[in-house]
């Protein structure tokens, strides 16, 4: 989905950003979610923006290379993602306790450090999902109509795009409550698919009359970049808890899971190879701006900017519970909000690639939210009981996953800095 991938908070167990979810009072099992439901709102908290940026991703990485290390992190976040479920249900078994939320388990598992832990990624992650909104919204606005101001020569057309939003984006984050703009999810979810369409159809049409040359794999230098977007594709684990809670037969969750995993992965690997293989090495950072001129193109573009326009609010709610829990006593505070939409702003207009910040955000915060945290609360929660096998492979996705944090950061920085020096 555009907006509603992990737009829940560590402190919040359902919010309006997931719209189908039911409205549960109680425990009244009548309204938890079937099998279809619970697939769909899988699909809405994975499926993103981040697609847009795969084929790119995979003109760097090669469209094997490309392909490979999405479906392996598409593995790795579906274990992951069950980790934590198990997790949960063990916790609960134990203590008799209700955790609604990532942050909670971290808070049952690890105490205040194991809150804060996942309070600080939650955060950045947000943030950073909201950044990447802002830039993709500028971009695709200014490969539409670029614009220019005489007395301002050192903005470029991005950054004014930006500052453009910023006012009303200070109003539409003072409201209290988005819960109107939580069916526009759903119609999000719409327009990403109708892109997605849009794309693969001239796609398809380019490779039957000119293919380009492709390459399918371009070294291991590349390889930290492909995981970082990847990463960031597949980052939705913040629903995965609410979702397990609100699943009727809880026992079949894993396996509505594993199919929706299986199924965006697929569409994912076709989505990112077709796009690379029609564009070749003139892939751009957001695929939808190497379509030609059309109207049909204009409205996708269009429809895309205008969606993360009014999700961006609905993703920055979860910074603003944690930064008002940790500043203002859990109290409303429009200075504090119009703080952080400023900073996500200025973040905004520093970054000139889509894509290279996409790999940013997923080498960095993401890997440790979605693989390091699962990781060691499991082995925290199991660790009277685990086999070496699982014990094993819970100590090595922690350090494979830091060292990927580590490395991928490092990596994606450089690929910024580069990009702003030329």
């Amino acid at each position: 989905m555009v907006f509603a991938k992990d737009a829940s908070s560590s402190g919040y167990g359902l919010d309006a950003s997931a719209p189908l979810l039911p409205s549960v009072s109680g425990d009244e099992e009548m309204h938890l979610s079937s099998q279809p439901k619970t697939f769909a709102n899988v699909f809405i908290a994975i499926v993103g923006a981040g697609v847009l940026g795969l084929p790119y991703a995979f003109s760097r990485t090669g469209w094997a290379a490309g392909a490979i290390l999405l479906l392996t992190i598409a593995a790795l976040t579906f274990h992951c993602m069950m980790l934590l479920v198990r997790t949960r249900r063990r916790i609960c078994l134990d203590q008799s306790a209700k955790i609604a939320s990532f942050g909670d388990l971290g808070l049952a598992v690890a105490g205040p450090l194991g809150r804060l832990a996942v309070d600080v990624m939650i955060v950045l992650s947000q943030a950073g999902f909201c950044v990447g909104y802002l830039i993709f919204i500028s971009n695709s606005l200014t490969y539409l109509l670029p614009i220019s101001v005489p007395f301002l020569p050192f903005l470029a057309s991005k950054d004014l795009y930006v500052l453009a939003m910023l006012p009303f984006q200070l109003g539409l984050n003072s409201i209290k409550t988005l819960t109107l703009l939580a069916p526009l999810s759903i119609f999000a979810d719409i327009v990403d698919i109708g892109a997605m369409g849009v794309v693969i159809a001239e796609d398809v049409s380019i490779l039957l009359t000119r293919p380009p040359p492709l390459h399918a794999f371009s070294g291991p230098a590349v390889i930290l970049y492909g995981v970082g977007v990847a990463v960031y594709a597949f980052e939705g684990i913040g629903m995965v808890l609410p979702l397990e809670a609100e699943a009727a037969d809880k026992s079949k969750f894993g396996r509505a899971l594993g199919f929706s995993m299986t199924l965006i992965a697929i569409i994912y690997s076709l989505f990112g190879v077709l796009g690379y293989a029609a564009f070749g090495n003139e892939t751009k950072d957001i695929i939808t701006t190497n379509l030609g001129p059309g109207l049909l193109t204009v409205l996708i573009q269009l429809g895309l900017c205008i969606n993360l326009f009014f999700t961006l609010p609905v993703m920055m709610n979860p910074v603003f519970e944690v930064a008002e829990r940790w500043l203002c006593g859990k109290r409303y505070c429009w200075w504090l909000r119009w703080i952080l939409v400023l900073a996500v702003s200025m973040c905004a207009t520093l970054v000139p690639n889509f894509a290279d910040f996409l790999s940013l955000v997923g080498s960095s915060v993401c890997v440790v939210l979605g693989f390091v945290l699962p990781a060691i609360f499991h082995l925290k929660a199991f660790s009277a009981e685990l086999g070496w096998v699982e014990a094993t492979s819970d100590i090595a996705i922690v350090v494979i996953g830091m060292g990927l944090a580590i490395s991928g950061t490092w990596s994606s920085l450089s690929a910024i800095f580069n990009s702003v020096s030329s």
